[in-house]
């Protein structure tokens, strides 16, 4: 026990250091912990730090678990399905050949290696693509589909991988356990959990209590089954979720001490990185490559054969080119059973550290990269396939150009109808492509970022442009176009939008400051027609209904 605060004790005190260079330089933190690792490795041994490893992984899927929303599986299932399953029976077979072929792995070690360049799930960067969800970023939502599978896809491997030995009758029952734990976690979702927060009565300390508690004994009971604590940690996510304002203390709560434990696991797996052998480092290369190159451009096909545009499937697949946190559970259980050779589990941690730097470093500079290089190539098919789908009536003018069919797009292709105006819609989201051919008159599916959406759109002569979606390059590439139209945008900050202002747009909706002129105009009204609460309260359900009708998810629209 003093061995394990000791390792916590090193690994916070250079974690605290080198994140304060990052601050400085306001710099991604996680590159900052890998490297505060590569000192910690130094001081504290391996069985600790692939202990502290496994809690930092165990708490983070956690809270993957806590944020799994069912109501979204069948459509996460739709926009996954075809890219995950083209990327799991492309880059899984190569992978396994060439583990095996090429390097001789024993085929028990090639599978592991095939784990680690498949998967490409993300638990530590959902908060990047949470905010681009948020923004109704068509991109932010694939990347999210694609690592619910994939996390999904992990657990179930992690269950059955931690036989000791692959018999028929080990395996059946790890995932025998697996569907107990799983049935478990569903029984106190339904029953336990809603029956803990009555008994609270409004006390967050006492569901957050009773959470961590429910956590916990998922874990023992993880450990008493023989099986990943990741596992019971993944049950009790389920467990305590809430689908009301009853979760918002555990929420809070849990997002206060994620990254306490997200530093943990950084920093862990630093310290695990050893210097590499020739041998080592050729089989983490290959691993790289194949994880940095052949998983985002097989998915990438995949996303522009589903009918996505060529920018947004870029997009989704730069965000999910890094060894899975879940790869990496598996080759930790792995080696602790004796089933890994150190090679490959060597290989796999400098493989995953290496792709997690590159990423977070690669994300800066993913719009120039589309502009020179990925843009070139699919010009041509792109502006085909722009015609193919869209529908502008010949000699459109002194028209509204609408960016975005989502719930304030279609609120303003209504006010255009009701008024006679000519309008066109620029959406890039399939999903929605049917219902533009149905209710809108024009409308272009293509990228708002890209210039052929605008000119079929006819710019030139449109008399005002209204962007509904929040992303500064969209933004910034409607102020590059020339027209003599006025301009409103949107943006998520009053500063954001001061300087949007200042380079020439009309006028910039800020959801926040537009929400509390809302609620002013709401107490208002309420004062003066005090007595009239009836006609009030009836009001605001059909505002609300209204909504509903639109539908509250990301992908139709904005708040």
């Amino acid at each position: 026990m003093t061995d394990l605060i000791t390792a916590l004790a090193v690994v916070f005190i250079t974690a605290g250091v080198f994140l304060l260079i990052a601050n400085q330089f306001s710099l991604s933190p996680i590159p900052f912990y890998l490297l505060a690792g590569l000192v910690t490795g130094q001081i504290v041994t391996e069985p600790e730090l692939i202990e502290l490893a496994q809690w930092g992984i165990a708490f983070l899927v956690f809270t993957f678990g806590f944020r799994t929303d069912f109501s979204s599986v069948e459509s996460v299932i739709r926009d996954a399905e075809t890219a995950a399953v083209t990327q799991l029976l492309v880059v899984g077979p190569i992978a396994f050949g060439i583990a095996n072929l090429v390097f001789g792995f024993t085929i028990e070690n090639a599978v592991y290696f095939a784990i680690a360049a498949t998967l490409s799930s993300t638990l530590v960067g959902a908060q990047e693509i949470e905010q681009e969800i948020r923004s109704n970023l068509v991109h932010g939502r694939l990347s999210s589909s694609v690592h619910f599978f994939d996390d999904l896809l992990a657990i179930g491997l992690i269950v059955v991988l931690s036989a000791d030995q692959f018999t028929a009758t080990l395996v059946t029952s790890k995932i025998g356990y697996g569907v107990i734990f799983l049935l478990l976690s569903l029984l106190v979702y339904r029953h336990g959990f809603p029956w803990l927060v009555r008994f609270a009565d409004g006390s967050d300390e006492l569901v957050m209590m009773g959470s961590i508690s429910i956590l916990i004994a998922f874990l023992a009971g993880a450990e008493l089954a023989g099986i990943s604590i990741v596992v019971g940690a993944f049950a009790a996510g389920i467990a305590i979720r809430g689908d009301d304002v009853s979760s918002l203390g555990v929420r809070n709560g849990i997002a206060s001490i994620r990254d306490f434990f997200v530093a943990i696991f950084f920093v862990t797996l630093g310290a695990l990185v050893a210097v590499p052998s020739p041998g080592v480092f050729v089989v983490a290369l290959t691993l790289t490559v194949l994880v940095l190159v052949m998983n985002p451009l097989v998915l990438m096909l995949s996303f522009v054969f589903e009918g996505y545009d060529a920018r947004t499937a870029f997009l989704a697949a730069g965000s999910l080119n890094q060894v899975s946190e879940l790869s990496l559970v598996i080759a930790i259980q792995a080696l602790l059973l004796g089933n890994i050779s150190e090679t490959l589990f060597e290989a796999i941690i400098l493989a995953a550290v290496a792709t997690m730097i590159l990423t977070s470093v690669a994300r800066r500079y993913e719009e120039p990269i589309y502009r020179s290089i990925v843009e070139q190539l699919v010009a041509e098919r792109q502006t085909h396939k722009i015609d193919e789908r869209s529908a502008v009536t010949d000699g459109v003018s002194d028209h509204v150009i609408i960016v975005g069919y989502g719930r304030q797009g279609r609120r303003l292709v209504e006010t255009c109808e009701r008024l006679d105006r000519e309008y066109v819609v620029i959406e890039n989201d399939p999903i929605l492509w049917d219902d533009m051919r149905v209710e809108c008159r024009n409308y272009v599916f293509g990228d708002a970022i890209s210039s052929y959406p605008w000119e079929k759109a006819c710019v030139t002569d449109a008399s005002l442009v209204v962007s509904t979606v929040g992303h500064q390059p969209v933004s910034d590439a409607i102020l590059e176009l020339e027209t003599d139209a006025d301009i409103i945008l949107r943006s998520r900050t009053s500063a954001g939008a001061r300087e949007l202002l200042d380079r020439g747009a009309t006028y910039v909706s800020v959801p926040n400051v537009l929400a509390s002129d809302r609620l002013v105009e709401t107490v208002k009204h309420a004062i003066e027609n005090g007595g009239d609460r009836d006609t009030f309260k009836t009001e605001h359900l059909e505002r609300l209904e209204t909504l509903e009708r639109y539908g509250f998810d990301a992908r139709f629209g904005d708040s």
